[in-house]
């Protein structure tokens, strides 16, 4: 049988106060597929409640969808299936090799305090099973605890959307919080890159974080790699 990985996006359409669409960064599940599938592997995509996985505009402009990107977002079938994707409460972590938090700003209202996706993870980990997110889907690792009821970042290596590029993404009065900064208040070894808005990753064991969009293709080699 191959291998299956678990996909969890946002089901959040609009930052919580203001009248700006967000969602899904597309880019950030499309090029995570292209990647593991391509290596042999299968993918499932779930949310926190199931059903609609909306898609964040900003992610379909010009210099951030790729020609893959938007066959993806051509794709009758594909847009279909982000209609339909499963609820975390009803999976088991048994069923899957790896899982994957895909980004997107609505992350940081649906991914933050919940408690089904923070069992789900610590699931995972503790089986010894990879687990790994990227940009704004590291939210979903913040209150994570391992088997030994510590944070599960807590003196990690790790990396996640940085403050500076929430600036640059003129999104840093609308998000509700620094998520660079929440890192850190939780003792996890976060670095980012050099230069803003290239590919970053850190992998620490079977931890893989990615710091923005751009680092999604690294963070599914890595991924691959550790599951092979």
């Amino acid at each position: 049988m191959k291998k299956k990985i678990l996909i969890i996006a946002t089901n959040t359409n609009k930052y919580h106060g203001k009248d700006i669409a967000t969602g899904l960064w597309l880019g950030e599940l499309t090029h995570f597929i292209d990647v593991v599938e391509s290596a042999g592997f299968e993918t499932e995509i779930a949310s926190p409640k199931g059903g609609q996985v909306p898609v964040d505009p900003e992610s379909l402009k010009f210099l951030m969808a790729d020609a893959s990107v938007k066959s993806y977002a051509n794709s009758p079938d594909f847009m279909q299936s982000l209609t339909q994707s499963k609820p975390i409460k009803d999976l088991q972590s048994i069923d899957y090799d790896a899982i994957y938090l895909s980004g997107g700003h609505g992350t940081m209202y649906d991914f933050v305090g919940n408690e089904n996706l923070n069992t789900l993870i610590k699931d995972f980990y503790a089986s010894g099973k990879v687990v790994s997110a990227v940009c704004h889907g590291v939210c979903g690792l913040l209150d994570v605890k391992a088997a030994n009821g510590s944070l599960l970042i807590a003196q990690k290596k790790t990396t996640g959307y940085s403050w500076f590029e929430e600036t640059l993404a003129l999104r840093k009065n609308a998000v509700p919080f620094n998520l660079e900064q929440e890192m850190k208040n939780r003792k996890t070894n976060y670095s980012k890159a050099y230069i803003p808005l290239t590919s970053y990753i850190q992998v620490d064991g079977k931890l893989v974080t990615g710091q923005n969009p751009f680092s999604t293709k690294a963070v599914a080699k890595a991924v691959v790699e550790l599951l092979k």
